[in-house]
């Protein structure tokens, strides 16, 4: 017998390369065992949306991107005993298996089989039947979707949904990428290199690590105002000069940290060089193949710098999001202050322009 479904609007990738299209899909009207049917409050316009749209990221096609949601669980299937319909719940889009070689490290966020469930056929377009896919795990660029139960985790209490959304990526990497990658301490000098949503998140998660000066550096003069709002301490308009302005602005030393959320070899290179010798630098922007950095023997010798990839922020959600409720509710973290617009599912291919013109924090689909 045929599975009841329902019918919901929806943001498919139909192709890679190709612009996304708003259109009604079917899903499941009974989640099946250990999945969870939600409807979302409001998903997050991520980057890495971009980047599986255009293929710098892998992602079976037809898809429903999106994978920075929160909402409320309507249905639970069998198996399911964490959360309950009428819960709120933040997605996970990266849960971690637990039994993998780096989940028995404690490495959770470079889990072997976290993305497991994104092979497998999510919905139905209703205009053709086509099957479809979940882009990273959650469809969040959709009035409800249907995930497996470790993909959702409660919602943090006296948070607003379309707030928490949020926590799902943006704020788990930029604040993971300064307290777990980049370990920042006390007193230190941090540069954040782009600042969009999760740069936006660094700026903050550097303020809350106490630093002493925190440089903000994006390629738009129009974002100096969100920078230093979020806790930015100076400005500097990316050119090839911008590692001598940051010594300049260190002492001629560099800084001690250098936070790369942009994902380009030239922005790379150039916060590399900002570091002092023997800083850190941590790379969270996702870039393509053909961004090539390199360095040469001496370099690496001389400046005895660290340079670090960043996944996920390092983070481990189901520990992590209690502590940045914390934040949030203390006024540390202010989520609001890194979103410059809310928009309708139908606004989802203007934001992707945006995004490609460096425009802009984080852009919030509130359904």
């Amino acid at each position: 017998m045929a599975r009841a479904t329902h019918t919901v609007r929806a943001a498919v990738l139909p192709a890679i390369g190709s612009p996304l299209e708003i259109t009604e899909i079917e899903l499941p009207e009974v989640p099946g065992p250990g999945q969870v049917r939600v409807r979302l409050a409001a998903a997050g316009v991520c980057h890495s949306d971009l980047s599986l749209s255009d293929g710098t990221m892998r992602v079976p096609v037809p898809a429903v991107l999106g994978h920075e949601g929160a909402g409320t669980v309507v249905s639970v299937g069998p198996g399911v005993t964490h959360v309950s319909p009428g819960d709120g719940v933040v997605l996970n889009w990266a849960p971690s298996c637990g039994s993998c070689h780096a989940c028995s490290l404690g490495e959770v966020w470079l889990c072997a089989n976290a993305l497991a469930g994104a092979g497998e056929v999510y919905a139905r377009r209703t205009s053709d039947g086509a099957e479809l896919y979940s882009g990273l795990n959650v469809a969040a660029f959709a009035e409800e979707t249907v995930v497996a139960g470790a993909c959702v985790l409660p919602a943090p209490a006296g948070i607003p949904l379309t707030d928490a959304a949020l926590l799902g990526c943006a704020v788990l990497t930029g604040y993971g990428a300064v307290h777990y990658s980049a370990r920042v301490r006390t007193g230190e000098t941090v540069a954040v290199f782009g600042v969009g949503g999760v740069g936006l998140a660094a700026i903050q998660a550097a303020r809350i690590a106490s630093a002493s000066t925190i440089v903000a550096v994006d390629v738009s003069p129009e974002k100096e105002s969100l920078a230093r709002a979020a806790g930015a301490t100076e400005y500097v308009v990316a050119s090839d000069t911008t590692a001598r302005e940051i010594r300049g602005l260190t002492g001629k030393q560099g800084v001690d940290v250098a936070v790369e959320c942009v994902g380009r070899a030239v922005t790379i290179r150039a916060a590399w060089e900002s570091t002092r010798r023997g800083g850190r630098t941590t790379v969270v922007g996702i870039g393509g193949k053909d961004q090539q950095v390199s360095f040469n023997a001496l370099e690496l010798f001389h400046w005895g710098r660290t340079l670090s990839g960043c996944v996920y922020g390092n983070s481990d959600p189901a520990r992590d999001l209690p502590l940045l409720a914390e934040h949030v509710r203390a006024g540390r973290l202010d989520l609001g202050s890194l979103v410059t617009e809310r928009i309708a599912l139908e606004g989802i291919p203007s934001a992707f322009e945006n995004m490609l013109a460096g425009k802009g924090g984080r852009t919030v689909v509130v359904f």
